[in-house]
């Protein structure tokens, strides 16, 4: 058995592997990178493997990092299965379809500068009409359940605690009359996370490939999380704010609703029960057409909930559902929730602010001190979540700069991700210990503190592969650099660039913003001082780079 590592090495996406076994070729995942321009331009890239060569396509769960390029893959001729839980491919069917739509949206104001430029104009990555017909090579597996795909290869789908239908793949190849088994992870849940059951356990393994989010972080725990949670929204509602929600529409969302309708269980004083009352009177609005789609998902496959959800279902308290809830589907809906002067919460997609109707409610909110930015997920460096979480003071919104006024708040415990001690005990957990772990889906320096404390507790060898390389496994374990590793220096270079005809445009297009909004009968001489005065900071700003180089 040989794995290329593809995707997801030294970074949190684009998680893809390149396993051949037994005869065959096969992938684990085929997801998009996420991020700053740097890294999602790497999706347009050519896949590093023959699409025609491939056999399968096991998915280990629907978020758009693990699965976001497989209508890429369909787009290019690949017709043989994709193979995930029915729970993934539920998900799969609303979020790859609204990933091909932002897609088009992205390539049409892309393609509006370059006509410009007198440039060609570019084709999507892929379109939600091809995304709907991925869906029909999917084939729908159940938990626990060993699947023969050849005589050779044997594969089983286990319960990650994730996300919905999140997936512990394990993989069993024969070869020359010698079996081997290679555990694939995929993202492995929080041991608490609401509504899910705990990742399943794993009893033996030849070789890991393991998520390392978190593997040099500890989470707060539920009741901390909670009672923060509750001090966050209800100071906020009590200054007359808003708390903004950044959410992942599968997933924390659900996550966050649940932990809503759970405080009410919580009354044990009276402070608490005041501040919960304070919640309880503000509505709580859903901005995400996708995230309202994937909570009617969710409530179809509540026979996958952990036991103590499924007895709140029958019991005939959802989860899912309390009063003040309110869900808004159409753009006019989501417009008019910056219009109301009330206290209020929005949780809104997406959850790191690249994209999508949050954008707006950051542009209304995250000036405004009496506000709060709440965000319960993981920030990939680069995005515009990361820079708020670490400090940034103004940010561009729709080429318009911000100040942000707003607390700024982040609660770690709300990860989908296993913490670092989580991640070592799923490692304890194993009777018979693998020979050797891959850390994959991490950043650099979280994945060598991890590495260590593996080493220096159970005494399993450690490898942190880079893009490219090929492992053999065997008793060698033999590396080859089997595909050309990403050189970094050169695409810095090309995005610099990039970036400057991207500055260029924008100020084009922030001049028109500026005449048709600002420069009008109706602005007030503050309004104007003000712009001015963020002009002169952009200048400043252009000055000292020119002066520096």
């Amino acid at each position: 058995m040989k794995i290329t590592f593809l995707g997801a090495t030294k970074t949190v996406t684009g998680s893809n592997f390149l396993v051949e076994a037994a005869g065959k070729k096969f992938l684990v995942d085929c997801g998009m990178y996420q991020g700053g321009s740097k890294e999602e331009n790497r999706n347009h890239d050519p896949f590093d493997f023959n699409v025609n060569e491939i056999d399968f396509v096991l998915l280990t769960h629907a978020h758009i990092d693990h699965s976001g390029r497989i209508p890429k893959l369909y787009v290019e001729g690949y017709r043989n299965p994709i193979i995930a839980t029915k729970a993934t491919m539920d998900l799969c069917s609303i979020m790859l379809p609204d990933s091909g739509h932002i897609q088009e949206q992205e390539i049409e104001w892309r393609n509006r500068k370059r006509i410009r430029e007198g440039k060609k104009a570019l084709l999507p990555l892929y379109t939600a009409q091809d995304a709907i017909n991925t869906m029909e090579i999917f084939k729908p597996v159940s938990y626990d359940e060993i699947i023969e795909i050849t005589p050779d290869i044997h594969v089983r789908f286990n319960d990650a605690g994730h996300m919905l239908g999140s997936s512990i793949i394990e993989v069993w190849a024969v070869e020359d009359g010698k079996q081997t088994k290679a555990v694939f992870t995929g993202d492995l849940g929080n041991n608490d996370i609401p509504l899910l059951s705990s990742p399943t356990m794993i009893d033996n393994a030849d070789y890991l490939v393991m998520e390392s989010t978190y593997g040099s972080r500890l989470h707060m725990r539920n009741d901390d999380k909670a009672n923060l949670f509750l001090d966050i929204v209800s100071d906020t509602l009590n200054k007359g704010g808003t708390v903004v929600i950044p959410s992942f529409a599968v997933g924390r969302t659900q996550e966050i609703l649940y932990e809503l309708n759970g405080l009410k269980e919580k009354k044990d004083d009276e402070e608490f029960t005041e501040k919960y009352q304070t919640l309880m009177r503000a509505p709580v609005y859903v901005d995400s057409p996708l995230a309202i789609s994937a909570t009617e998902i969710f409530k179809k496959n509540a026979e996958l909930f952990d036991d103590e959800t499924q007895n709140l279902i029958k019991s005939g308290d959802n989860p899912l559902e309390f009063p003040g809830l309110q869900f808004t589907r159409t753009a006019d809906e989501s417009k008019a929730l910056n219009e109301k002067d009330e206290p209020a919460i929005i949780i809104s997609a997406s959850g790191m602010c690249e994209v999508g109707r949050i954008k707006h409610h950051l542009k209304h909110h995250l000036w405004d001190e009496k506000s709060t930015i709440l965000f319960v997920g993981y920030q990939a460096p680069g995005t515009l979540g990361r820079r708020l979480v670490e400090g940034e003071k103004i940010v561009k919104i729709f080429g318009e700069e911000i100040k942000v006024a707003a607390r700024i708040e982040y609660i770690e415990g709300y990860s989908g991700h296993a913490d670092q001690e989580w991640l070592l005990n799923f490692i304890y957990s194993f009777i018979t210990k693998p020979k050797h772990i891959f850390l994959v889906h991490g950043e650099p320096e979280g994945q060598e503190v991890l590495k260590q404390k593996i080493e220096e507790t159970v005494n399993i060898p450690v490898t942190i592969p880079e893009y490219g390389q090929t492992y053999t496994l065997d008793e060698n374990l033999q590396m080859e650099q089997t595909v050309k590793p990403i050189t970094m220096g050169v695409v810095d270079k090309r995005d610099v660039l990039e970036k400057m005809q991207t500055l260029k445009l924008e100020l084009e297009d922030m001049e028109t913003i500026i005449k048709e909004e600002y420069l009008n009968d109706e602005t007030t001489n503050e309004s104007i001082s003000l712009l001015k005065l963020r002009l002169n900071e952009i200048e400043d700003q252009i000055v000292k780079i020119v002066e520096k180089h």
